[in-house]
């Protein structure tokens, strides 16, 4: 086989909760998230020297690297293609790593579970503070619920239906800087408790309106003290004015919404997930 391609959705949450720990494999997150019908595709070759590209560019990607380290001593290219704006709270390290991992499985015919492939990925984003629970949803796909901690890869599936979601982004915000700040988590891990409560109801339920997670997304950026951009604030604000249901992306400076809004781009709540392709 020259090349192996494989796929993972974007992932967008809603509430999240840090469950610290010293060993990455028990590091993750608790929360609301769902994943989108777009993401990265990554093509993986043998290679003289180890090489990162994004689009077509060089990059440097050290989940994407850490990645590929830990499952392989192969060096190899990895080329990863995507339509979403990066650091913008769609998941991609999470995404770009999960896609490599299934990729180089296929390429060199390692014979890993999906599960183990999926624990590179999650350790490779904690290792590098890009991420505690992107992993998560894409290795099952749709609107999920993560209420157990000690799981990093275990979550619920809501049954909320597969839908247009719409979203703006403003600019990035650095989840490094978020993760290891001290005062930061406090405040995160407390407004997080709260809309845990409230999603143990739904997860309950047999179904669920969308518009009832954004609103619980909704209290948590609120209380979390997150929602700091104006311009999120603003959009916020007017879609809810309108009568609909809008939240803020964790981590970015980005908006979420059921209803279309000004400046908004569209996509699509999706149960696919990460995959072979």
């Amino acid at each position: 086989m020259d090349c192996a391609r494989a796929f993972a959705p974007g992932n967008i949450s809603g509430v999240f909760k840090i469950i610290a720990h010293e060993e990455p494999e028990k590091m993750h997150s608790l929360g609301m998230g769902f994943t989108v019908s777009e993401g990265v595709v990554v093509e993986v070759r043998r290679a003289d020297e180890s090489a990162v590209l994004l689009n077509r560019e060089l990059a440097d990607f050290p989940t994407v690297r850490s990645v590929a380290a830990a499952v392989t001593d192969v060096a190899v290219s990895v080329a990863i293609e995507t339509a979403l704006p990066l650091s913008s709270g769609f998941g991609l390290s999470g995404a770009s790593a999960l896609a490599t991992a299934y990729a180089l499985n296929s390429l060199l015919d390692m014979g890993r579970s999906e599960e183990e492939l999926a624990m590179a990925a999650h350790v490779a984003e904690v290792e590098n503070l890009t991420g505690l629970g992107d992993v998560c949803g894409q290795f099952h796909g749709g609107c999920l619920v993560k209420l157990e901690p000690g799981q990093p890869l275990k979550a619920r599936r809501l049954p909320v239906a597969e839908q247009p979601v719409f979203y703006r982004y403003f600019s990035a915000i650095s989840t490094r800087g978020i993760l290891s700040d001290p005062a930061r988590v406090v405040s995160i891990n407390s407004a997080a408790d709260q809309a845990l409560q409230q999603l143990s109801v739904l997860a309950e339920r047999k179904s669920v309106d969308f518009a009832e997670c954004i609103r619980v997304s909704r209290e948590f950026s609120e209380d979390s003290g997150l929602l700091e951009d104006e311009g999120v604030r603003r959009i916020i604000e007017q879609v809810e004015a309108a009568g609909g249901s809008a939240s803020m992306i964790m981590l970015g400076n980005a908006v979420f919404s059921k209803s279309p809004f000004d400046g908004a781009c569209r996509t699509t709540l999706s149960t696919s997930r990460a995959r072979s392709v």
